[in-house]
């Protein structure tokens, strides 16, 4: 057995013991190495209400915040390697209308390498998705909304604001632009990993977006990537093999993130055992990635955890530490 599908079996053990305990559905996880080796595996159910079906290792996921990464900030990060954006200016150099009414107020002032790291004085959550379902609206609601300054925390305002950043350069909606090869913005129900049975929109949500606030913008820089195991493990040999020209996405910002990424903390998502060479992100739908760039090796957990609801302890914060520890045991 090879070393990557020894690191396999043990991670493969804590998730297996979890679906084993009706904690999660389902679930698919994949190892890859820096010479381009790979194993994955796929336990589990990928639907359970209102049909059951099962998990399957080119399943497709709602990968939720990982959208944060694999897609808005390599493009925001690409727009600045190009000279179309300074990271250091404020957002209102590509939005100029951003809480226009009032010039001299904080919003304004906010630039866009500290969106990247959740640096800004934002919300942590705030529920666009009640004020109505015109994306066009809700765009402009958003720009002029007077936001209460608080403590600097993890907030998807900070991405939704630089997805329209992307948008008013693209000229067109994120549902529009590419999303990346191996990733899409919907899936084929009959493919996808199940979501919630979601209040508002009175379903199950399968091959459709779970975040409420993207489902509202019809497409955002926060949330609404689908991609399977295989999108994922791509991606990660992609930074692998070019570490050295993605530099900024291992350059801390903070103690606990680089521009747009996690890294190392006592506590986070990876474990205790990661280099501090490594970076991570998880989505709320139940998915993670984390690359370690000393070790060469990148590692994906997808689950279904928020199926049939998010209202459950489905213990996948102590889930994915111990695949982390699992696949970094020696």
């Amino acid at each position: 057995m090879s070393r990557i599908e020894q690191q396999l079996d043990r991670a493969f053990a804590p998730l297996a013991a979890a679906i084993t305990a009706g904690r999660i559905p389902g679930g698919v996880l994949g190892v890859i190495d820096s010479t381009g080796q790979r194993a994955i595996r796929a336990i589990g159910q990928a639907q359970t209400v209102p049909m059951s079906r099962p998990m399957e290792t080119n399943t497709w996921f709602d990968l939720a915040s990982l959208t944060k990464v694999l897609f808005t900030t390599e493009r925001v990060l690409a727009l600045a390697e190009a000279g179309r954006i300074d990271l250091d200016a404020s957002l209102t150099s590509v939005l100029p209308d951003f809480r226009h009414y009032n010039l001299d107020n904080w919003e304004r002032k906010v630039t866009f390498r500290q969106c990247l790291g959740h640096q800004t004085p934002f919300p942590a959550v705030f529920p666009l998705y009640t004020y109505g379902r015109d994306p066009d609206l809700l765009r402009t609601f958003l720009l002029q909304h007077e936001f209460a300054a608080g403590p600097s925390v993890y907030s998807d305002i900070n991405f939704i604001l630089l997805g329209l950043a992307l948008e008013r350069i693209a000229g067109h909606w994120i549902r529009q632009m590419d999303p990346g090869p191996g990733f899409a913005w919907s899936a084929d129900p009959d493919q996808s990993a199940a979501t919630e049975d979601c209040y508002w929109r009175h379903r199950v949500l399968v091959g459709e977006v779970h975040d409420d606030n993207c489902s509202a913008l019809d497409g955002a820089g926060h949330a609404g990537l689908f991609g399977t195991v295989t999108s994922l493990l791509d991606f990660a040999a992609t930074k692998l093999a070019n570490a050295g020209a993605d530099a900024l996405i291992r350059t801390p910002l903070s103690a606990r993130r680089t521009h747009g990424w996690e890294r190392p903390y006592e506590g986070w998502s990876g474990g205790e055992h990661c280099s501090p060479q490594t970076i991570g992100h998880t989505g709320f739908t139940g998915t993670g990635l984390w690359i370690d760039f000393e070790r060469g090796q990148a590692w994906t957990l997808l689950t279904n955890r928020v199926h049939p609801t998010r209202h459950f302890d489905s213990g996948i914060i102590a889930l994915r530490r111990a695949v982390g520890d699992a696949i970094n045991a020696n």
